[in-house]
């Protein structure tokens, strides 16, 4: 099976839009007209980064996924991937928020820290601790669902893969309708809708297995040879496309339905370019490199981001010292999450992920020519 470098560099550029996202309410520019440009460039970047990051989550492991793989070595190697760096970051976190004195809710520093944040509608609860780690409580769902998941999607036939996808895409876009149906109140600083309605579209676990199990079978679609050969360059055009629509769509279509088709048709393209060996942007040792270092950068920017910018003063910068800011602490993200990737991640991967094979018994040694003797 051919393996997807483009997808990994890919990777780099979702976790930079949501570093940007969050970087655009640090305010870091004094000019109002530079903040708001700023602002209005990536203020859909962290709601597409994330759909993203879902979306590939469903289309790698199933495109990674062996029949002959069992339940608990997949479990095995989800949880050795993600809670190591996540437990890092917690106590990082927990420790800045004690050390400025902030005060920290104990029930809702035990639910970020076994990655249950994300079933609570109150806000504050989503946020907590490490605020971005919310999404890692969505993906705990995947990963504990993933080998239902996959029989189910491994049984539909072949001819029937794009309805089910397009039916998933339906699916999402009504999403927003039923939000309706909760209350009004309270509102979030950063939206015109509800708590209730922002947590259902966007961050209940249920909600997001949607996009999860469409990137699984738009797995299935490449690996079946279904796709339709659309090719990277269009994809990114729906991707834009995709970006812009909703600043003519009631806000809460933004979170989810707006990018929900192009990003899975632009993660297919990419995989299929990938497979056949067409041009990518994203596949050059570079982007493969940030790619690989791209989940710990998004479990850091936002510590980075705000502890960054308070070590720096804190305030808002003239428009040339902002963009040195944000440079600057860019940078320091990149450093730390290699940091991460290279004593944490990566060691604990190779050590810990798969269980260790047991020597063989003398009457099954191999001999050189590969016969047991």
């Amino acid at each position: 099976m051919s393996r997807l470098p483009s997808l990994t560099g890919l990777r780099f550029v979702a976790a930079g839009m949501v570093f940007f996202f969050h970087a655009a309410y640090e305010n870091l520019f004094a000019d109002p007209t530079a903040q708001g440009v700023f602002m209005g460039i990536f203020s859909q970047g962290g709601w597409t980064g994330v759909g993203f990051f879902f979306i590939l989550s469903g289309f790698v492991l199933t495109w990674s996924s062996r029949p002959t793989d069992t339940t608990t070595r997949f479990w095995r190697r989800r949880f050795f991937k993600v809670y190591p760096n996540h437990l890092v970051t917690y106590v990082i976190a927990l420790v800045l928020l004690l050390a400025t004195g902030v005060a920290v809710d104990a029930g809702d520093a035990i639910l970020n820290l076994f990655l249950l944040q994300s079933w609570s509608p109150s806000l504050a609860t989503e946020v907590s601790i490490n605020p971005v780690a919310w999404s890692l409580s969505v993906e705990a769902l995947f990963y504990l669902s993933f080998p239902f998941w996959i029989k189910l999607v491994r049984r539909i036939p072949a001819g029937r893969l794009w309805a089910w996808a397009i039916g998933i895409m339906a699916v999402v876009w009504l999403v927003p309708f039923a939000a309706h149906l909760l209350p009004s109140e309270p509102k979030p600083f950063f939206a015109p809708i509800s708590e209730w309605q922002f947590w259902f579209v966007y961050v209940l676990p249920p909600m997001r297995v949607l996009d999860f199990v469409l990137g699984m079978l738009l797995a299935q679609i490449v690996l079946k040879k279904k796709w339709i050969n659309l090719g990277i360059l269009p994809a990114m055009g729906l991707v834009v496309v995709g970006y812009l629509l909703p600043h003519v769509l009631p806000w809460e279509f933004r979170l989810v339905a707006t990018t929900v088709v192009p990003l899975a048709l632009l993660i297919a393209a990419v995989a299929s370019a990938d497979v056949e060996g067409k041009w990518s942007p994203f596949r050059s040792r570079t982007m493969v490199w940030l790619g690989d270092i791209s989940f710990a950068l998004y479990l850091w920017h936002r510590l980075t981001l705000y502890y960054g910018n308070q070590l720096l003063g804190g305030g808002s910068w003239s428009t040339p010292a902002a963009l040195g800011v944000l440079a600057l602490l860019f940078g320091a993200t990149i450093l730390l999450s290699w940091v991460l990737f290279k004593f944490v991640e990566q060691p604990i991967m190779k050590n810990w992920a798969s269980p260790r094979r047991k020597p063989l018994e003398p009457s099954a040694q191999v001999n050189p020519t590969g016969a047991a003797v």
